[in-house]
């Protein structure tokens, strides 16, 4: 399956909408799409993973890098994700300590904990 990126401003944030299977193939142009938010200076990023079919460790490598690298320009990197599937691996990992993880768009943009976070 072929990976979608989309992105649109919302309030201030950018929001990287992936779509399809994260995977060793799709992975480099995932993180090619990131390092150029940042470096348009986009220091505030959502990625929303609703659309994601299958996540594996070299897309959660992709998010860790892209989170190290906002925050050492004090940005940040939020997480949208409600399927249990994806958000098992980042349970299984130790990434829900790391990422903030939110139930919707909106929950993220408004920087709320709606559930989702940290369980």
């Amino acid at each position: 399956m072929d990976l979608g990126l989309d992105v649109e401003e919302r309030d201030g944030f950018a929001v990287l909408s992936v779509r399809g299977e994260v995977d060793v193939y799709t992975a480099p142009r995932f993180r090619e799409r990131l390092i150029e938010l940042v470096g348009e200076g986009k220091h505030k990023i959502i990625v929303d993973l609703e659309g994601v079919d299958f996540l594996d460790s070299t897309g959660l490598g992709v998010l860790v890098g892209g989170l190290k690298r906002l925050r050492s320009h004090d940005g940040d990197l939020v997480l949208v994700c409600t399927q249990s599937r994806i958000l098992k691996v980042f349970e299984i990992t130790g990434l829900t300590k790391v990422f903030s993880i939110h139930d919707s768009v909106d929950a993220a943009v408004g920087g709320g904990s709606d559930g989702g976070s940290g369980t």
